[in-house]
C-alpha cells in the first residue's frame, strides 16, 4: 500500500472537490471508456482498486507517457486482429438458441434459475471459446420462456444471445405425444388397408357373382334350344 501510495505521488494526481481524480494509460480497450494507448482520468477508486490491479491501465507518469504513442500503435494493431475474430463471433452468437430445462410452477416462474455462469458454460462449449461470464449482461432467468442475453465482447460488439428456458417434464411429454401420433397414424394405416381388403373382397365376390349369372343364363338358352 506505501508503494502504491508513492506512486500516486508521483503521478500527481489531481483533486477537484471531494473526489481523487487519478490520470491512467490505458493498456488495452475498457468498455464505456477508452482505448488501449489512451490517456483518461478515472475516479481514484475506480482506478486503484479496479484497472490497475487488473493490469487494464498503468498510471500516467512522464515516463509512461512518453511512450504512449508507441503504446497506441500496438494496441491498434492487436485491435485490428480481434476486431476480425470478433466480427465471425458475432455472427455465430447471433444466430445461436440454447435450450435449458428447469422446473417451475404454474405461473412459470422457475424453483431456481438459470445463472449468468450456467449460459456462458454452455455457449462456450458449444463454440470451443473462454468467454468470460461477466462480459454476460443480464440476471439470472427466473422465468420459462424466451429471453436475449446479450454479451459485451468489447466496445463495439454487443451481440446478443438466445435462451429458451422449458420446464422439465416437457421433452419426454413431447416424446409421448409423437408416440401417440405415431401410434394413431399405424392404427390408421392398418384401418385403411382392411378396408382396401374388404372393397377388393367384395369386387372379387361381385366378379364371381356375373359369372355364375352368365354361365346360368348361356345354360338356360342351350336348354331352351
Amino acid at each position: 500500500m506505501l508503494k502504491l501510495r508513492r506512486l500516486f505521488s508521483v503521478a500527481q494526481i489531481p483533486r477537484f472537490g471531494e473526489f481523487v481524480i487519478m490520470k491512467v494509460l490505458l493498456k488495452e480497450d475498457v468498455v464505456n471508456l477508452g482505448y488501449a494507448g489512451e490517456v483518461h482520468n478515472v475516479a481514484d477508486g475506480y482506478g486503484r482498486n479496479y484497472l490497475l490491479p487488473r493490469g487494464m491501465a498503468v498510471l500516467a507518469t512522464e515516463g509512461v507517457l512518453r511512450q504512449a504513442a508507441a503504446w497506441r500503435e500496438r494496441a491498434e494493431a492487436r485491435r485490428a486482429e480481434r476486431r476480425a475474430e470478433y466480427e465471425v463471433l458475432t455472427e455465430k452468437i447471433s444466430g445461436m438458441h440454447l435450450v435449458f430445462r428447469a422446473r417451475a410452477g404454474e405461473t412459470g416462474r422457475l424453483y431456481g434459475s438459470v445463472t449468468m455462469i450456467d449460459v456462458a458454460d454452455r455457449l462456450n462449449e458449444e463454440l470451443g471459446t473462454d468467454i468470460d461470464r461477466r462480459k454476460f449482461d443480464s440476471q439470472a432467468l427466473r422465468d420459462l420462456g424466451e429471453h436475449r442475453v446479450t454479451i459485451h465482447l468489447d466496445r463495439d460488439f454487443h451481440p446478443q444471445l438466445t435462451v429458451h428456458v422449458h420446464p422439465e417434464g416437457a421433452e419426454k411429454r413431447g416424446a409421448d405425444a409423437e408416440g401417440s401420433e405415431a401410434e394413431v397414424s399405424e392404427a390408421g394405416k392398418e384401418g385403411e388397408a382392411a378396408a382396401v381388403a374388404a372393397v377388393e373382397e367384395v369386387e372379387v365376390g361381385e366378379a364371381e357373382f356375373d359369372e355364375d349369372v352368365e354361365s346360368e343364363v348361356d345354360w338356360q338358352g342351350e336348354a331352351d334350344e
